[in-house]
């Protein structure tokens, strides 16, 4: 039984990861290196990565304050509507990123009381960066609050209530207690946010218009290629993102054993 349930496993691993990920690098390469660089340094291609990464850098800073501060809150305070606010933060988790999208078009659109003053302060939403940025805020929010909160629970409040006991203030608190221990769960945290928003495709097509060269990301562009049957260029663009992916899975596992040794010792203590 062992040995039929790990050959399943290989299986798996080999048909639905190893398979697709070879057959996309030789479709990358099917033109040969000079094709495949061609196409990932296109301009499209290359204002598709610069988009993705400025979109990632917005939401990675936004998330690190506002996720951290909301763990720190559901973790430390007790107030009505608590679990109210825990189950909305989870419903990116439940509900399709293009719908997603669609509620943010419902929220500004030109006939909504937000659509109507932005527009009347100039300030274009949709189908432009801060819808996209707005979107992809909205689907990795849940990461960092959801791997520091039950870190947070996990390291309790003694060494905090300590520090307050020997004079220090409340921001003295967090910069040399809570933070110093919070730094690889927030380096997980970041990592997958970082993961998530440079893949996101479905809430930021609907809500970008997919306008070429102004609000058309990586993944816009890979789909956008293969509509237009230009599948080199989509391959070389998607095995791009496939090697940063990689490189994410490999801070990924690093922040995820020294997050796990940080609350193995505290849970010791």
């Amino acid at each position: 039984m062992r040995r039929v349930l790990i050959g399943i496993v290989w299986f798996y691993f080999l048909v639905l990861l190893v398979g697709p990920i070879l057959y996309l690098a030789n479709q990358s390469f099917s033109q040969g290196i000079e094709a495949f660089w061609t196409e990932v340094t296109r301009p499209e291609a290359l204002h598709g990565f610069t988009l993705t990464a400025e979109i990632t850098v917005i939401v990675l800073v936004l998330n690190l304050f506002f996720g951290t501060m909301t763990a720190l809150v559901l973790a430390r305070q007790q107030f009505w509507g608590r679990g109210l606010v825990s189950g909305v933060i989870d419903l990116p988790f439940a509900v399709s990123p293009v719908i997603a999208g669609f509620m943010l078009i419902l929220l500004f659109g030109p006939d909504t009381l937000l659509g109507t003053f932005f527009g009347q302060a100039g300030v274009k939403v949709l189908f432009a960066l801060p819808a996209m940025i707005l979107a992809t805020l909205f689907v990795t929010f849940p990461f960092m609050v959801r791997e520091l909160t039950p870190l947070l629970q996990t390291l309790g409040t003694e060494e905090e209530e300590a520090a307050r006991t020997l004079g220090a203030g409340e921001w003295q608190v967090f910069l040399k207690v809570t933070l110093p221990a919070l730094r690889w769960g927030l380096v997980y945290g970041a990592t997958l946010t970082v993961a998530r928003a440079i893949g996101e495709f479905g809430a930021v097509l609907v809500v970008s218009g997919n306008i070429l060269l102004l609000t058309q990301t990586a993944t816009l562009h890979i789909y956008q290629s293969y509509v237009d049957f230009n599948y080199v260029a989509a391959n070389a663009v998607a095995l791009t993102l496939l090697a940063v992916s990689f490189a994410i899975l490999t801070v990924l596992e690093i922040a995820k054993a020294r997050a796990e040794t940080t609350v193995a010792e505290a849970g010791a203590q």
